[in-house]
């Protein structure tokens, strides 16, 4: 058994982002699923997309959800799975985030969720140039 991961986020962001780091991570043994928020969708059936993937997802070490934007629907919907299953949420999906997350498979929930946020925080620098004094 492993972690499943839930990547809800707004129209075709999960799936740009997931589909990149697939090609740069050839195999990962994780489960995992996408769920797309667009302007029209409806958030009672967003909730309702994102129970039943969760209950796909869980073989018994639970969920990790990642979503794009703090605040937003994706993050709201992820923070309303706690009711239906042991989640972590990372918010601030990036690239790094995930391709950290499907680097390691092997770790439990508490600490896939760590990874995570490790990654994505890693993933974010700034370049000042050559004056970096």
């Amino acid at each position: 058994m492993s972690v499943g991961v839930l990547i809800i986020t707004h129209s075709g962001i999960g799936a740009a982002i997931y589909g990149t780091a697939s090609f740069m991570i050839k195999e990962s043994p994780l489960d995992i699923k996408l769920l797309s928020a667009s302007r029209e969708s409806d958030a009672d059936e967003l909730l309702e997309s994102a129970i039943l993937l969760i209950k796909e997802l869980d073989t018994g070490d639970g969920v990790l959800v990642l979503t794009d934007l703090y605040g937003s629907t994706p993050s709201n919907i992820a923070y309303r799975l706690h009711d239906y299953a042991e989640v972590g949420i990372v918010t601030g999906l990036n690239l790094s985030m995930l391709i950290r997350v499907m680097n390691y498979p092997q770790l439990n929930l508490a600490d896939l969720t760590e990874k995570a946020f490790s990654g994505g925080m890693d993933g974010v620098t700034i370049d000042r140039g050559n004056n970096n004094q």
